[in-house]
């Protein structure tokens, strides 16, 4: 299902062609090294830039050997003559294949990075557009007290910030490439040949290598982007309350080109949200796919290949996914739908009890005890609920408050205005404004 959404941009990093295309790239640039050392000639270099990957061949070749790395190299040396004998000197398969993996990873990356920027932008417009509209906060699913829409939103936007910056650390921490032969002592391959050819490549080399490149790095990646589902988990989860039929504040694009325009094959007045349920589940598989990646850290001595199989589907699967939903939850903020005339209707649907703590507050401030106050503005809560009289009413008729407040402090007290009033100062400590 992913690969039918996903970007062709993220897709292409890990195609297949672009996995050869890299591997032909890197035993080039590695001949070019040794011909700096004068180990190849000027006029076998020249042809070896010429090399080109067969994959039919490599096909028939990999049918025999069962070998990626040899049936590679075999199709190139193929296209060469006696100069084919210098293609992949001194490396083992990992010095090619891993530092082909941090290409990718590098790219993917960047493109992550990129969908973010687009999301941080969409998030900020609708949360300036949102920054004065009142609506209930809540907690533990209970109304608690009055916010702006904006707040929520804006929250959501400084998360994106700091997985952006998240993203901007781990490309420093993949971004490395090996050419230190088998093992990792560069017995076979001198390390200015690791240097050269990382630094055509865009990369830094690793300090030390084993056979691989250590895959806590790599652990470290899916972290970041099970972090960046997670949060995009986070945030589908709250619209998806918002859209239900009893709040109704929110709800995600729907019917419009491009969208889902069947909520139900049964009952035609159906509007789900499938777009934010999608997101939370493909972020579970982002999750899962990050244990995965933790269990690939602890090899065999210098290396094996346990990891190696699984990381051909993790990897390259948790770009996609993650590239997936954070684009597709770029679409949701974008056309979502805002109820502001249901999120005043929910304000008001405790007759006033989100008021409590405010009077409870100005009663201390008139010199009442705070357990006083607070006991008689819970028992007065109470018999709101469970009485079903409009908490202002009681309160205005409840002895302690006529003691201490007049009717227009009573009054003010309900001002849905006063939870707003740092909103201009929380916007600008975010620099949103």
């Amino acid at each position: 299902m992913i690969d039918r959404y996903t970007t062709e941009k993220m897709k292409k990093v890990w195609g297949e062609d672009k996995t050869f295309e890299l591997w032909l790239k890197i035993e080039i640039a590695a001949c070019v090294a040794w011909n700096k050392l004068g180990v190849i000639s000027d006029i076998e270099l020249d042809k070896i830039k010429k090399a080109k990957f067969d994959k039919d061949l490599y096909n028939k070749i990999f049918n025999e050997t069962k070998h990626d790395m040899i049936s590679f190299t075999r199709s190139i040396s193929n296209s060469l003559g006696e100069e084919g004998r210098w293609i992949h000197h001194g490396l083992t398969s990992n010095d090619v294949k891993d530092t082909s993996l941090s290409i990718q990873i590098k790219e993917s990356l960047e493109i992550i990075k990129d969908s973010l920027e687009i999301l941080l932008v969409s998030l900020k417009k609708r949360s300036i557009e949102f920054k004065y509209s009142p609506c209930v906060g809540r907690s533990h699913g209970i109304h608690a007290e009055p916010m702006s829409f904006g707040l929520k939103i804006a929250l959501w936007h400084e998360e994106i910030k700091r997985h952006i910056e998240r993203v901007n650390q781990v490309i420093n921490i993949a971004s490395v490439g090996m050419i230190s032969g088998p093992v990792g002592t560069h017995a076979t391959v001198p390390i200015e040949i690791e240097e050269t050819v990382c630094k055509e490549l865009g990369l830094k080399p690793a300090p030390i290598t084993n056979q691989i490149i250590q895959r806590d790095r790599h652990a470290d990646v899916l972290q970041r982007l099970a972090l960046i589902a997670t949060s995009l988990e986070k945030f589908s989860t709250e619209i998806r309350s918002l859209q239900r039929t009893e709040i109704n504040e929110v709800q995600e694009p729907f019917g419009e080109p491009g969208f889902v325009s069947t909520g139900s094959s049964s009952m035609p007045h159906k509007r789900n949200p499938e777009l934010t349920e999608r997101i939370c589940g493909i972020s579970r598989v982002i999750r899962s796919n990050s244990y995965a990646a933790l269990e690939n850290m602890p090899l065999w001595n210098e290396r094996d290949i346990s990891h190696s199989s699984a990381e051909r589907i993790i990897i390259p699967d948790s770009f996609l996914a993650a590239d997936y939903i954070i684009n597709t939850f770029v679409k949701v903020i974008s056309g979502m739908k805002v109820n502001e005339e249901n999120m005043l209707k929910n304000l008001n649907l405790t007759g006033g009890l989100i008021f409590s703590e405010k009077i409870m507050l100005s009663l201390v401030e008139k010199g009442v005890q705070r357990k006083e106050a607070y006991e008689t503005i819970q028992s007065a809560s109470i018999e709101s609920m469970d009485k079903g009289i409009d908490f202002k009413d009681v309160i205005k008729n409840n002895d302690m408050i006529k003691k201490n407040l007049n009717d227009l402090e009573v009054e003010l007290l309900f001002d849905t205005e006063y939870f707003l009033k740092y909103v201009d100062q929380i916007f600008k400590r975010l620099e949103l404004s």
